[in-house]
């Protein structure tokens, strides 16, 4: 068995706006895996400025796993606790490897295409006139659920294009989330949530920027929406701190990204204990490219949620790989009718 890994940087169609900044690449890295005339690949979705594993020695460790490959998916996964986005590419890599088709990692009604996967549509941030033209262009796309990222225009800005979502769109018609990302102070972070609330929001993702456990704490509590942490998950990665930490915040959500949070297994830990405490829960994507968003929409199918999930197509790039993945009416589909060439796939990563 041996592995190399490989850097791509994916190119965004245009400019995409969090209140992070404006995004016009993103960095990803594969891993490959041949063994016995096999070969599977692995998306390692490291997200700069983000990723707790967002270090300067990062090709060095992707080294070290290729290295010390032989090791198997159990053992290496359990060394790379510090590297929740290497672990995600690792898992994936090994999936594929072992299956008969490599970007079928996880067999199910999806990937026979009989059941799709209900998603919420995004909204990026930008202008008011953008922001509704994306509201506008998701809603007659057939999506009952949107989720609008919020905090990089004039929050009164941002009050008036929900408030006109809601004059058109009852709660039984739209279901509108709202992501933060940690934007908020918390000293006028509870007095925007009930501004928000007047307009039957479902849920605020990160409303403060995370590790401020009390002041996190104390939003939960008193909040007039459902707030889901996101961010706040990013860098817990032993399960006793996991459980500490939805303990001691009491949130109504968690949104989990297997990139950035120790991929399947990672993931699956944050899901036992919030099912236990009794907190909801949804998957998302994190900008992967197609490799690593088809292997997250098939294992988030497998968890039977019938939330609407952060899920796409990775059209947001001009240089994405073929996919099997599509979107109709709102939920994300798999298609039998398109065949993924492995070998061209290899030859646009290398080249």
């Amino acid at each position: 068995m041996k592995a190399t890994f490989k850097k791509y940087i994916l190119n965004f169609k245009q400019a995409s706006g969090t209140s992070r900044g404006i995004m016009n690449t993103k960095e990803t890295y594969f891993l490959i895996i041949e063994d016995n005339g096999k070969i599977g690949i692995g998306e390692c979705g490291l997200f700069r400025g983000l990723s707790y594993d967002n270090r300067l020695d990062y090709s060095d460790k992707l080294q070290w796993v290729c290295d010390h490959v032989d090791l198997g998916v159990d053992v290496l996964w359990n060394e790379l606790r510090e590297w929740p986005s290497i672990q995600f590419g690792l898992e994936q890599a090994f999936l594929s490897l072992q299956s008969n088709n490599p970007f079928v990692l996880f067999p199910s009604r999806f990937t026979e295409c009989t059941k799709a996967i209900p998603i919420n549509g995004l909204a990026w941030m930008g202008s008011p006139e953008f922001m509704k033209q994306q509201i506008t262009d998701k809603i007659s796309n057939g999506f009952n659920c949107i989720k609008i990222k919020i905090g990089a225009i004039d929050f009164e800005e941002e009050l008036n294009l929900i408030a006109s979502i809601r004059n058109d769109f009852s709660p039984e018609m739209i279901e509108i989330r709202v992501d933060a990302n940690g934007g908020f102070n918390y000293s006028d972070a509870l007095n925007k949530i009930n501004q928000l609330s007047e307009y039957k929001i479902h849920s605020i993702e990160q409303p403060v920027k995370q590790n401020q456990y009390d002041s996190m704490a104390e939003l939960c509590k008193s909040t007039s929406i459902p707030i889901a942490l996101d961010e706040e998950l990013i860098g817990v990665v032993n399960i006793q701190d996991k459980e500490n930490l939805l303990l001691k915040i009491k949130p109504q959500y968690i949104i989990l990204k297997p990139s950035l949070v120790g991929g399947f297994k990672g993931s699956q830990e944050w899901i036992d204990i919030a099912e236990k405490l009794g907190i909801g829960w949804w998957v998302t994507s994190a900008l992967e490219s197609n490799i690593g968003l088809n292997a997250i929409a098939q294992w988030t199918f497998t968890l039977e949620n019938n939330m609407p999930q952060g899920l796409g197509t990775g059209g947001l790039f001009t240089n994405n790989f073929e996919t099997n993945l599509y979107v109709k009416n709102g939920h994300l589909w798999f298609s039998d009718q398109i065949e993924i060439n492995l070998e061209s796939m290899l030859h646009q990563i290398e080249n």
